[in-house]
């Protein structure tokens, strides 16, 4: 199974496109969404081109193969936006001999993890920074970054499962 992990979206559907464009370009069975989907946040800045209604109808035509999960700035009226659930905390998403955990970050994350198997990934967004690295535990930690808000000096990316390892993408 092939996964296109996005996170951190924040409402800008330009860069939505982009991420679909180069994931499009990969092939993808599934779509993992780490959360934070419409709403940029009291944090952020008001992004470019912010538009939570386009973004939910891009996602929404794609909603037979997304999984979906609660970022820190989601909330219950976002639901009423979509026809797929993103509510949950968390999602456990089994592809071929790899397990992944998947949330948003706020919750559960390097510093409190989740109670899961050794091999398992970690697969969260919230910090809008790419990560990929094994802990001494042998939990595997991936962060896909921010599609439209990076942070760190890092750039606007995805994350990339192909069935055999996973990978970052700037798009």
């Amino acid at each position: 199974m092939r996964i296109l992990f996005l996170s951190d979206i924040h409402g800008v559907p330009s860069a939505l496109e982009r991420a679909f464009a180069f994931g499009g370009s990969l092939g993808y069975d599934r779509i993992v969404l780490l959360g934070d989907l419409l709403y940029h946040g009291p944090r952020n800045g008001v992004p470019d081109f912010y538009d939570p209604v386009k973004v939910a109808a891009m996602l929404n035509v794609r909603k037979d193969r997304i999984i979906a999960v609660r970022g820190n700035c989601d909330a219950e009226v976002d639901q009423m936006m979509f026809d797929f659930p993103m509510m949950a905390d968390y999602a456990v998403v089994e592809a071929g001999a790899e397990t992944f955990f998947c949330t948003h970050g706020h919750l559960w994350n390097e510093r409190r993890l989740p109670p899961v198997g050794i091999g398992t990934v970690l697969a969260h967004g919230h910090t809008h920074i790419p990560e990929l690295k094994t802990l001494e535990c042998g939990l595997k930690i991936f962060n896909p970054g921010s599609v439209s808000l990076p942070k760190g000096g890092s750039s606007q990316s995805i994350g990339y499962f192909d069935g055999r390892g996973l990978r970052h993408y700037v798009i």
